[in-house]
């Protein structure tokens, strides 16, 4: 067996439309497609899509939902950028409040953090020059 790449990011959200306009007004992301429960966008060569909670327990079951209730997000999508400095401040002057602004890292990125309207974390980066 084979795995391909990660071709989609699905987040599961509660309120869709204040998701929405968040990935669309504040980052700036095309959106491709849109139904009853979902947005889609795209992220460089992959898929974002936002998906109503509903639709997400109507899809997998609610036992699969349930086992994240309560639960932190888990996981971090990250995003690499040419200058994080100037995205940063872009995405700034949209009104986006970061967790964390750009700061260099040891282990040889530049990375800034936000959180979408329903607390899933993201990153931005930028490679540092190799020393």
């Amino acid at each position: 067996m084979a795995l391909g790449k990660i071709t989609a990011i699905v987040l599961i959200v509660q309120d869709l439309n204040k998701v929405m306009t968040f990935y669309r007004d504040v980052l700036g992301l095309p959106q491709t497609f849109n139904d009853d429960v979902s947005f889609g966008f795209k992220l460089g060569d992959q898929d974002l899509v936002v998906l109503q909670h509903s639709a997400a327990i109507e899809m997998t079951g609610e036992p699969a939902i349930s086992l994240t209730a309560g639960v932190n997000h888990t996981s971090m999508p990250c995003i690499n950028c040419d200058d994080i400095d100037a995205t940063y401040n872009e995405l700034t002057a949209k009104g986006l409040n970061f967790v964390k602004p750009p700061k260099s890292q040891a282990w040889g990125r530049r990375t800034a953090y936000f959180a979408d309207p329903e607390g899933h974390l993201w990153e931005l980066y930028q490679e540092l020059p190799a020393k």
